[in-house]
C-alpha cells in the first residue's frame, strides 16, 4: 500500500507509509553533446536518483517546445552523466543515471512520461506497463482551452484502463507572464479509475492532493485482464535499482483505500468564468499596476470582459475570506492600502476597475444606458466620455493640410471616405483609453496607472473586423481566443451566476461598431452585415481553416455538406470567397495583435500561435477558379438546386 501526494506546480511526490522516505520528481532540460534534452528529475531527498529522458515534446499549440531530443529513442542507452560542481557539492554524487529507464524500488516499479507524452500514440506508460512498471508519474505544463479537460482525464483513464497501473499526473497552474493559462487538474487514477481530483482554476499557488492505494490492486487487475495479452517480445526498460519502500510489512493494513470518484468537469460558460479571471489577476499582480480601464461599449464583447473582471473580483474576495493570506497581501499591493481587506466583490471593483463609455455623435442613448447600466450593477468606477471634439480635430488638420473635408457614405461620402471615417473614431478612443489609463487615477488623487483591456473576440480577428490601432489595440484582451457564440452563453450564465439583469438588454441588442450616423435615431450598422456572415458561420470557418488546416477550394467541399440544408452551393461559395478574401486582406492585423488569453484551437494570433504569412494573394485565383467550376458542375448536374 502506498501513501501518495501531489503538488499540482508539476511536482510529484511519493511517501513511504511510515514517511522515512520521500520520492520527489520535476521536469527540466539540461544540454548534453550539444544537444537539448527535457528530463525528468527524481531525488531520494537530496540524493539524485536518475535523469529520465522525455522523448516527444510539444510541436503544436501556442507554446511550441523549442527544446528537442534529437537521439533516436531505439538508440539510445543509458550512461552516466557527470552533474555540475554545485550539485555534486550539495548531493556528494559525481554521475547519476542518464536515459531512458525506471526505478526499481524493493516493492514496486515506477516510470515517468512528461508533458506531451500522454498525447502521443506511441506514449511511454504503453511499452513500460507492459515492463510490468506500476506506478506512473506526469509532471505536465498543460494549458488551458475550452473543452479540453475531458481529453486529458480521458487519455490517464485510458492510460491505466488498458494495462493496469497508476498514474501520478500533476500539471502547473497560473499564468507564466504568457497568452496561456495552465489549467491545473491534478488527478492520482488507478486501473482506469480516478480516486483523486485537483481543482482545475483557483488562486492557490499551492495545491496538494492526497490518495492511499493498495498496489496488489494494480497486480491483481494486470493479472485477471492483461496477463494472457502481454507482449512476449519487447525491448525491457533499463532499470535503476533504488533502496526505498512504499509499504509497510504491518501498519499498512489499516489504512483505508481511496474510492474512485466521478470527476467534476467544469461548463465551457464557467470555464470562461474562471480561466480569464485567474489569468487578469496573475498579471494584474505582476505587473505591477493599480487595476484596469475597459472601454465599455455596452455590446457583448466589452460587457463579456467587464464579466470577467467581475468574476476575477468574486475569486479575489472568496480567496480573503478563505484565509489566503497571499492574495490579499497582492491586494493590498495593488490599490495601495495595506489596512484594506475587500468585502464585497462590487467594492473592490469600484478600487480597481475603471470603466468609460466612448460616445459620438453616432453613438445611441440605447448602447450608453446599457453600459451605465452594467457598469452599476458590477460596481466599476463609470465615466462618460464624448470624442466628437477629438475627431473635428483631427479631420480639421487633415482639411488645412489638403483643403478637403472626406464625408461619410450617407452623406455622400466614397468607400474610402466611408472606411476613413469610421477608423479616425475609433483610433481616438485608442488614445483617450490610454490618455486616461495612466492619468485618470493621478486625477482622482490616488497612486499608480491602469492596464487597458481590449475586447475583440476571436471570431472578428479572424476576418479582421477591426480597426488596426484602434481600442482593440490594448495592454491584454481577456476574450481575445474566445467565440463570439461562446461569449453569449457566457454572459446568460452570468445573468444567473451573479444576478447581472443589465446583460439581457445588451445580449438582445444587434452587434454593432456604431461608427455610421444613425437612422432616425437608430443604429443603421451591424457587425454581420459589415462581415457579410453570421458569427456562428465564422465560428465553422475558423475551425476549418486552423484545425483542419483547409484552404479556399477544400472549405467549400466541406462546406457544401454541412450547410446544405441552409445554403446552395453558389451561395456557400459565395462566403468563402468572401471570408478569404477579408483573411487575406487583413491578415497584416495579426502581427499587432493584443495578447490574447489561449482559450480555443483556431485563434489566429500570429505572434505565437498561427504562424501563417501575413501577407496573402488576395485574388486567390487557383482556388477561387476550382470552387467556381464546381458550382457550375453542381448547378448543371442538378438545376432545380
Amino acid at each position: 500500500m502506498a501513501f501518495i501526494l501531489l503538488f499540482c506546480v508539476s511536482f510529484v511526490f511519493i511517501f513511504s507509509i511510515r514517511l522515512h522516505y520521500v520520492l520527489i520528481g520535476f521536469t527540466f532540460t539540461i544540454f548534453i553533446s550539444h544537444h537539448s534534452f527535457h528530463f525528468h528529475h527524481v531525488f531520494l531527498f537530496l540524493f539524485i536518483l536518475a535523469l529520465l529522458c522525455g522523448w516527444m515534446l510539444c510541436q503544436i499549440g501556442p507554446k511550441m517546445a523549442s527544446v528537442r531530443t534529437s537521439v533516436d529513442k531505439n538508440q539510445m542507452q543509458v550512461e552516466e552523466y557527470f552533474l555540475p560542481r554545485m550539485i555534486q557539492e550539495v548531493t556528494g554524487q559525481d554521475t547519476v543515471p542518464f536515459g531512458d529507464c525506471v526505478l526499481s524500488t524493493k516493492d514496486t516499479c515506477i516510470g515517468t512520461e512528461i508533458c506531451a507524452e500522454l498525447w502521443s500514440p506511441r506514449s511511454p506508460h504503453i511499452s513500460m506497463g507492459l515492463d510490468g512498471v506500476e506506478i506512473f508519474t506526469n509532471s505536465s505544463a498543460s494549458h488551458h482551452e475550452l473543452r479540453k479537460a475531458d481529453q486529458r482525464v480521458n487519455l490517464i483513464k485510458s492510460a491505466t484502463t488498458k494495462s493496469g497501473g497508476i498514474y501520478l499526473y500533476a500539471n502547473q497552474r497560473g499564468c507564466d507572464g504568457d497568452r496561456v493559462y495552465y489549467d491545473g487538474c491534478a488527478l492520482v487514477a488507478i486501473n482506469g479509475d480516478i480516486v483523486a481530483q485537483g481543482a482545475q482554476f483557483s488562486l492557490n499557488d499551492v495545491e496538494v492532493i492526497t490518495a492511499t492505494l493498495d498496489l496488489e490492486d494494480v497486480r491483481n487487475y494486470r493479472g485477471e485482464l492483461c496477463q494472457p495479452h502481454m507482449e512476449s517480445e519487447h525491448k525491457p526498460c533499463h532499470r535503476v535499482k533504488v533502496d526505498f519502500s512504499l509499504s509497510d510489512d504491518g501498519d499498512d493494513i489499516y489504512l483505508p483505500t481511496h474510492q474512485p470518484i466521478t470527476w467534476h468537469f467544469h461548463t465551457p460558460e464557467e470555464e470562461i468564468c474562471l480561466g480569464p479571471a485567474c489569468w487578469l489577476w496573475d498579471y494584474l499582480r505582476r505587473s505591477g499596476q493599480a487595476g484596469f480601464l475597459l472601454p465599455l461599449s455596452g455590446g457583448v464583447d466589452s460587457s463579456s470582459t467587464a464579466c470577467i473582471v467581475h468574476s476575477m473580483c468574486v475569486l479575489l474576495c472568496q480567496a480573503v475570506e478563505d484565509g489566503n493570506s497571499q492574495v490579499l497581501e497582492d491586494v493590498h499591493r495593488v490599490v495601495g492600502d495595506d489596512s484594506y481587506r475587500p468585502q464585497h466583490p462590487r467594492e473592490l471593483c469600484s478600487r480597481i476597475f475603471t470603466t468609460c463609455y466612448m460616445g459620438s455623435e453616432n453613438s445611441s442613448e440605447a448602447t450608453c444606458s446599457r453600459a451605465k447600466d452594467l457598469a452599476n450593477q458590477i460596481g466599476s468606477t463609470h465615466m462618460n466620455i464624448n470624442i466628437d471634439m477629438a475627431v473635428k480635430g483631427i479631420l480639421s488638420i487633415f482639411s488645412v493640410v489638403t483643403g478637403k473635408w472626406p464625408q461619410f457614405r450617407t452623406n455622400g461620402g466614397s468607400h474610402r471616405e466611408n472606411l476613413a471615417m469610421q477608423n479616425v473614431q475609433a483610433r481616438v478612443r485608442m488614445v483617450l483609453a490610454y490618455l486616461f489609463a495612466q492619468l485618470s487615477l493621478w486625477a482622482r488623487g490616488k497612486p499608480g496607472g491602469l492596464l487597458v483591456l481590449g475586447s475583440a473576440n476571436v471570431d472578428e480577428s479572424l476576418t479582421g473586423y477591426f480597426t488596426k490601432y484602434d481600442c482593440s489595440s490594448a495592454d491584454i484582451n481577456p476574450i481575445g481566443g474566445i467565440s463570439k457564440t461562446d461569449l453569449k452563453s457566457f454572459l446568460l450564465y452570468c445573468v444567473e451566476q451573479f444576478q447581472l439583469t443589465a446583460l439581457r438588454g445588451i445580449l438582445a441588442a444587434p452587434p454593432t461598431a456604431e461608427l455610421e450616423p444613425l437612422t432616425d435615431g437608430q443604429v443603421s450598422q451591424t457587425d454581420e452585415a459589415d462581415m457579410g456572415m453570421t458569427y456562428s458561420e465564422l465560428s465553422v470557418i475558423g475551425r476549418l481553416r486552423k484545425i483542419s488546416k483547409c484552404g479556399p477550394f477544400s472549405m467549400f467541399c466541406k462546406l457544401i455538406h454541412m450547410w446544405k440544408d441552409a445554403l446552395s452551393p453558389t451561395e456557400v461559395a459565395q462566403k468563402v470567397k468572401h471570408f478569404f478574401r477579408m483573411y487575406s486582406v487583413n491578415r497584416h492585423k495579426m502581427t499587432t495583435i493584443t495578447p490574447s488569453y489561449h482559450a480555443v484551437s483556431y485563434s489566429p494570433d500570429d505572434n505565437r500561435f498561427d504562424l501563417r504569412p501575413f501577407l496573402y494573394n488576395t485574388r486567390w485565383t487557383w482556388q477561387f477558379r476550382c470552387i467556381d467550376n464546381q458550382v457550375s458542375q453542381m448547378e448543371a448536374n442538378n438545376p432545380k438546386q
